[in-house]
């Protein structure tokens, strides 16, 4: 049983670690001596879950891939009745995504019942800097990791209204973790709105949106909704944390 939580306690520091790190790091961090630590990565890569690259240092390993895409699939089941009555509450579309790895990933979506209403196919990825959901995940990490990941990926311009700075984007990062919702405002694509909360304590950093288009989803309308979006972003926490 030891062997086993300091085997997922080292898949979790290399996680925080960006998802790379060499067996020093990994005693530094973890307290643990270094031939247990090499011990135990050797078995986490004998099994895929940890792989060694060609500098020496170690990296997650493709297996968890499949355990994650499960895991975030599963998640978006349980969310999607949830996600429903958000729907019917607001009568605008409801998402939720995770981050994984440097990417959002929508894992469920129930779409509003307008014939002009905001379709994003489960399973799409994007970067979270110019989404809604992505902004609102990223307030919820330590800067540090912010910047590590926007080194790793840059801020492309999905519309001219992405933020493409990364001072500017770390600014709003804390009025957004002050306020408590992130806003897409046509960042991702041009016409659309988007309201973002994200779900603190639940399997994975995730958020749930709503969005429209923006003669429909306005300024006054998201004053209007966002305690609805608020209610259901802690309901998700609240089954994770009994799940």
């Amino acid at each position: 049983m030891q062997s086993l939580q300091r085997a997922f306690d080292l898949l979790e520091r290399l996680a925080d670690a960006g998802g790379e790190a060499s067996l020093s790091e990994l005693a530094a961090t973890s307290g643990l001596p270094l031939p247990t630590i090499h011990r135990l990565i050797r078995t986490l890569v004998t099994l895929g879950y940890v792989r060694q690259n060609s500098n020496r240092r170690y990296t997650l390993g493709s297996r968890l891939i499949r355990l994650g895409e499960t895991a975030s699939r599963q998640y978006g089941t349980w969310a999607r009745p949830l996600l429903s009555q958000l729907v019917d509450s607001v009568e605008e579309t409801a998402n939720l995504a995770v981050l994984d790895g440097d990417e959002v990933v929508y894992v469920a979506q129930v779409p509003s019942k307008h014939s002009m209403r905001m379709f994003t196919e489960v399973g799409r990825r994007l970067l979270p800097h110019g989404t809604g959901v992505g902004k609102a995940m990223l307030s919820q990490l330590p800067r540090a990791d912010v910047r590590a990941l926007l080194d790793r990926t840059g801020l492309p311009a999905y519309t001219s209204n992405t933020i493409t700075d990364a001072g500017e984007l770390l600014d709003s990062l804390d009025e957004i973790a002050t306020r408590g919702f992130a806003l897409d405002e046509s960042e991702q694509e041009l016409g659309v709105r988007c309201i973002a909360v994200p779900v603190i304590g639940g399997p994975t950093l995730a958020a749930v949106s709503v969005s429209g288009p923006e003669g429909r989803l306005t300024k006054e309308a998201v004053a209007r909704i966002l305690p609805e979006v608020l209610a259901v972003a802690k309901r998700l926490a609240d089954q994770a944390a009994t799940a």
